[in-house]
């Protein structure tokens, strides 16, 4: 049946998604979970998460069927988007209720020209509806009393509750951390700053959670390394062979940074010596993860080892030195990139420059991406203690 109509399976799996965004919207509205807990999510609560699932599958599906349209404009095969539901809730963890969507490609792309469109128009259309929502949500925001509603606890400390609950407070915070967009928003849109909510309570603002992860995500789109769509960008921009420098660069720094601080001078000040064989297995399974990011840059398996060796002792070094931190929630995605992804970009046979308007749209697109990243995007707090 699905073999016959194969727009069913796209369909099925953006309905499964729809539920699961709202089943997850749901929970960081109100911090109930469906099965688990003394108050379990109602009816009503499952409803209002559509304030999250709605415009975050929007931004999702505009930036898909950009590519999609695109592509298919350039008479290039191409699937509808795949929609990938993942909710955490039957494990009492709270999730986003997707890991995203894809477009499958079925053909080669012989064209730098053609990968350039592909890849900048998908971001870019994703970019301009994230703005609109994001809009929406700080020109829109509730009374500040709002948060009483989610948390009643609050309520005897008032509006200066934030000098009182976080410091006694047990369980796990999330930080949504600063990007460009959201620093201009929070200073220059939001016509009263009282209306702003504090940064430990931002996930219970539906569309303000449904932009940043949108934000977030397409930052990781355009990160201009390998075939992401950045990667497909610098390639259309600057070829082959710069596109190699630029994205082994990147993704060394990227890399770098997610790592740093990891391990330092500390740690091994703290180990008494009956935990030392328990660091140096640490040790080494850093640096055989390290490795194994390198598979797509080296060939050799003694280059592998030697960059993994380098990256862990630079990073050793850096973080005793200054006791300066990376944010390690990035090296689950610098695992994708450098085992699965890969760092290099497909050679085209036909290579010829880029017009100037595409230069130009390339170079607003690198713009977008820095407005877009965040270096340390969710901030777990435990105890007031960052993770």
């Amino acid at each position: 049946m699905l073999k016959n109509n194969p727009g069913l399976l796209h369909f099925g799996l953006f309905v499964v998604t729809l539920i699961t965004t709202t089943l997850a919207g749901a929970e960081w509205i109100y911090g109930r979970l469906l099965f688990y807990g003394e108050e379990t999510m109602t009816w009503e609560d499952f409803k209002a998460g559509f304030q999250f699932s709605i415009p975050f599958l929007l931004i999702l599906t505009f930036h898909e069927f950009g590519h999609y349209f695109t592509a298919r404009s350039h008479q290039i095969k191409v699937s509808l988007p795949y929609y990938f539901p993942l909710w955490l809730g039957f494990m009492a963890s709270h999730s986003f209720g997707t890991m995203g969507a894809f477009i499958r490609i079925k053909e080669h792309i012989y064209s730098r020209k053609h990968y350039f469109d592909v890849g900048v128009s998908g971001p870019v259309a994703g970019f301009v509806i994230a703005i609109l929502v994001i809009w929406f949500g700080f020109t829109n925001l509730p009374d500040a009393s709002y948060i009483f509603e989610i948390h009643p606890e609050y309520a005897e400390y008032g509006l200066d509750y934030a000098k009182y609950v976080y410091e006694d407070k047990e369980g796990v915070s999330v930080k949504l951390g600063d990007n460009l967009i959201y620093w201009f928003f929070k200073n220059y849109v939001v016509e009263d700053p009282q209306l702003l909510p504090h940064p430990n309570e931002v996930i219970h603002y539906p569309y303000l959670l449904a932009g940043y992860l949108a934000l977030l995500f397409t930052a990781l789109n355009l990160l201009p390394i390998g075939q992401l769509d950045g990667g497909h960008i610098t390639y259309g921009l600057f070829g082959k062979r710069y596109h190699a420098i630029i994205s082994r660069i990147l993704f060394t720094a990227f890399l770098f940074y997610a790592g740093l601080g990891l391990l330092s001078i500390r740690d091994l000040e703290e180990v008494s010596a009956g935990g030392l064989l328990n660091f140096t297995f640490y040790l080494a399974l850093y640096v055989f993860f390290l490795y194994i990011c390198a598979v797509s840059m080296f060939r050799r398996k003694n280059d592998r080892l030697l960059f993994a060796m380098i990256m862990m002792a630079s990073q050793f070094m850096i973080a005793s030195l200054y006791n300066v931190e990376g944010y390690n929630g990035w090296l689950l995605f610098g695992l994708i990139i450098g085992r699965f992804l890969g760092v290099d970009h497909p050679k085209t046979p036909e290579n010829s420059p880029l017009s100037l308007n595409r230069k130009i749209i390339g170079w607003i697109a690198l713009i977008i991406f820095i407005l877009c990243f965040s270096p340390r995007p969710l901030i777990f707090e435990v105890y007031g203690v960052d993770l």
